[in-house]
């Protein structure tokens, strides 16, 4: 299971906002960063056949399966500091993150 964060919650609906066209949130994960794996949250309207749909907070969620097996009990936050606002992502799965937080490692096998 995905969950979202209040804070997340809200700042996806804020954004979502200005993509009226677009109202599915994909969630994907891509080969990449400095930790093997990248976190890429992008706004879609098409639901593709490898899709699972998950409704969360009232925001429609798109996660290719292939994403799935890399995201179980995924939490998605969101914060505010000095240096701006930025989606946070905390995964159980996870064996090591980036200091930047959108890029993660996780056991072969």
């Amino acid at each position: 299971m995905i969950h979202l964060s209040i804070a997340a919650t809200h700042e996806i609906k804020r954004l979502q906002s200005k993509q009226p066209t677009k109202n599915l949130l994909r969630l994907q994960i891509k080969s990449g960063g400095c930790a093997d794996w990248l976190y890429d949250l992008s706004f879609d309207k098409i639901v593709r056949p490898e899709d699972q749909r998950f409704d969360i907070n009232g925001i429609s969620l798109v996660i290719d399966t292939t994403s799935l097996n890399y995201i179980q009990d995924l939490l998605v936050d969101y914060s505010e500091d000095l240096m701006g606002g930025a989606f946070r992502f905390h995964n159980s799965q996870a064996t090591s993150t980036c200091g930047c937080g959108n890029s993660f490692s996780v056991n072969a096998g």
